[in-house]
């Protein structure tokens, strides 16, 4: 087994002639840091950063994107997909803004209770925020450990690299560390493949196009385009879909409280 110590070197000396330059990590503003933890789920990093740019200079603090419509935080958020996570965070941002006088928890119990924040984003938001010892994993972290403890296995368990995790942690900088992991892991996926298919945990991201998902979608972008109230049938009509598929998204989005039905009249929620 490589020695911790040979390790973590390996990583810090990669990071420091090749760490990657991002906009959350020029900063350690714990509103910015939720943002882009909520941006980044399930989204590639190149993905994130024209639209993290353009929506925190729409809403540049916790107050302005509690007070914004759920609508106008919807408008700044295509292009990201899965619209659950922009309600998540107009909801946490609302939640902060009420019960924290609008400063981000920096416990980790505290984030859990916002929505959207298990505890992968709630150690993260720590450790990148406020420079917590927290412990977590993500793609890339899992593929760094992989690499260089498991390379002969297959399914392997989160439970194991956990421990690993711990005792390599830098804690008297986990923000660059992690940081270093993270940027040393893209290395590998770019060099010797995706490692995570080795793990226990892996599960291979479906696809978007074709899917009920970009269905539910196109329902919400289409309402953003009529900008208005929109009766049932001419939403349904608008779309290249098959209309039974049309009205399950919808049903589903009413129920999920995205948008309101009102006497067979279409909206997105206030």
């Amino acid at each position: 087994m490589l020695p911790y110590t040979d390790f973590k070197n390996t990583i810090y000396e990669y990071y420091a002639e090749h760490k990657r330059v991002f906009p959350w990590r020029d900063t350690n503003n714990p509103y910015l840091v939720m943002v882009s933890e909520y941006m980044l789920q399930q989204t590639q990093t190149h993905r994130v950063v024209p639209k993290f740019n353009a929506f925190i200079h729409e809403f540049p603090t916790i107050e302005s994107l509690a007070q914004a419509s759920f609508e106008m935080v919807l408008r700044n958020w295509q292009g990201l997909g899965y619209n659950r996570r922009a309600k998540y965070l107009h909801q946490a941002a609302l939640g902060i803004y009420l019960n924290y006088k609008g400063t981000v928890p920096a416990n980790e119990d505290e984030l859990m209770l916002l929505p959207g924040i298990g505890k992968y984003t709630a150690a993260a938001i720590c450790a990148f925020a406020f420079n917590k010892p927290t412990i977590f994993i993500e793609t890339n972290i899992r593929t760094v450990f992989i690499h260089f403890y498991f390379n002969d296995k297959d399914t392997i368990h989160d439970r194991d690299i956990y421990e690993l995790v711990v005792q390599t942690l830098d804690r008297e900088s986990p923000r660059q560390w992690y940081y270093a992991l993270m940027d040393y892991g893209s290395y590998l996926k770019g060099s010797v493949g995706n490692l995570n298919n080795k793990s226990a945990h892996y599960v291979k991201q479906s696809k978007f196009q074709g899917s009920f998902r970009q269905i539910r979608s196109a329902v919400i972008k289409q309402l953003l385009v009529f900008n208005t109230q929109v009766p049932t049938l001419q939403l349904i009509e608008s779309l290249p879909y098959e209309p039974v598929l049309i009205e399950k998204a919808i049903q589903q989005l009413i129920d999920e409280q995205f948008i309101n039905n009102l006497n067979d009249t279409i909206s997105i929620k206030e």
